[in-house]
């Protein structure tokens, strides 16, 4: 029967002693013994015909280390048991001496679940927004940047000139072969470069996946409308969000803003790497440094966070669940064979499951407000 004692500390960090019989202990040592010995050889013993003691002997502090590994694990998990604590995180074990035959003291820290205190979701108030209206000016823009490029790239593609000859022989007519004439000419050949249009036309929008510029304006059109209307609604769940964040109460464990803090950077690396720009130069021209982004980027990080755990509170108060059909049909929308393959394993497939219950849940209010 193992003792234990268990601390509650703030920002949910658990502190967790525990005490383990020897006896109880002993079916992992032999075990831990028995699989070590498998695989030991020794002068005048096949492999895996060691005798016990001696590979004991020959094995030193290693069976010991082996069998903290997993002793440790499996005693915290029946300390836990009962408890109301849930970890969020790994455990993080102190160095602990264990000698064979004596009992197997050590502490271990966690961090639990934050208790979430959520107000009254049921009455906020959110206005949404009223969406961008696309306008002939807005659509022209696109295409006049569009033709620009499209202008650029068809100029540096021109063919070189043909040459007659080599550079300054003369030629027939009594010019350099290689050489321009005014008239177009080259030597005793004309050149035939392409007509580039100087203001958008039929063909520059059939270039650019248009059936003509008719066709063309209709089509950036209605993608406009397309992203001022997501726009419209990512602003109307932003809101939404922000009334959670300010009714949501919970004392912050330190690893979950890390996290966050962590998922900011990731998602600006992205961002700097799309610019064509490295980590480094954009420091720089920040005058910033990555610990220094950390503490300018904190106060978000919270906020992000209360939303977040909000959010999950509320999908538990309205019994709002993910079945595993839901679940399935969400990966089988994936067509990188590498990326679903990647939601076989347990974790990823959590993961998946939390995101589509949390924009669920996000709907759910959505109607509410």
């Amino acid at each position: 029967m193992i003792i234990k004692n268990i601390t509650k500390l703030p920002k949910g960090l658990v502190e967790v002693e525990i005490t383990v019989p020897w006896a109880d202990v002993v079916p992992i040592w032999e075990t831990t013994l028995q699989k070590l010995t498998a695989d030991l050889e020794l002068p005048g013993f096949r492999k895996g015909q060691v005798p016990p003691v001696m590979a004991e002997q020959n094995l030193g502090t290693k069976v010991q280390d082996e069998v903290l590994k997993v002793a440790m694990p499996q005693f915290l998990i029946q300390a836990l048991q009962g408890s109301d604590v849930i970890p969020i995180d790994y455990p993080k074990y102190q160095p602990t001496p264990f000698i064979k035959g004596q009992d197997l003291k050590y502490k271990t820290a966690v961090t639990n679940r934050p208790t979430v205190i959520i107000g009254d979701y049921k009455t906020i108030k959110v206005i949404r927004p009223v969406g961008k209206t696309v306008t002939e000016v807005d659509v022209d823009k696109v295409i006049n940047d569009l033709f620009k490029r499209w202008q650029t790239r068809m100029s540096v593609g021109q063919p070189a000139p043909t040459q007659s000859g080599p550079v300054g022989q003369p030629n027939q007519n009594g010019g350099s072969a290689g050489s321009i004439n005014i008239n177009g000419t080259q030597g005793n050949r004309t050149t035939s470069a392409p007509v580039v249009p100087t203001s958008p036309d039929d063909n520059f929008a059939k270039a650019v996946g248009g059936n003509d510029l008719a066709d063309l304006k209709n089509k950036i059109k209605t993608d406009l409308e397309a992203t001022a209307k997501n726009e419209t609604e990512m602003d109307f769940e932003e809101a939404i969000l922000q009334e959670v964040e300010k009714i949501t109460t919970v004392d912050l464990p330190e690893i979950l803003i890390g996290d966050e803090l962590n998922r900011m950077l990731v998602s600006l690396q992205r961002r700097v790497a799309d610019m064509g720009l490295l980590m480094d130069d954009y420091l720089k021209g920040q005058n910033k440094t990555l610990d220094q982004l950390k503490v300018d980027w904190r106060a978000q990080a919270e906020k992000n966070v209360r939303m977040e755990l909000g959010l999950a509170e509320i999908a538990r108060a309205e019994k709002v669940d993910i079945s595993e059909q839901e679940l399935q049909a969400e990966i089988d929308k994936i067509q990188d064979p590498r990326v679903k393959q990647q939601f076989a394993a347990p974790e990823p497939r959590l993961q998946l499951r939390h995101a589509l219950r949390q924009t669920k849940t996000l709907d759910l209010l959505k109607k509410m407000v």
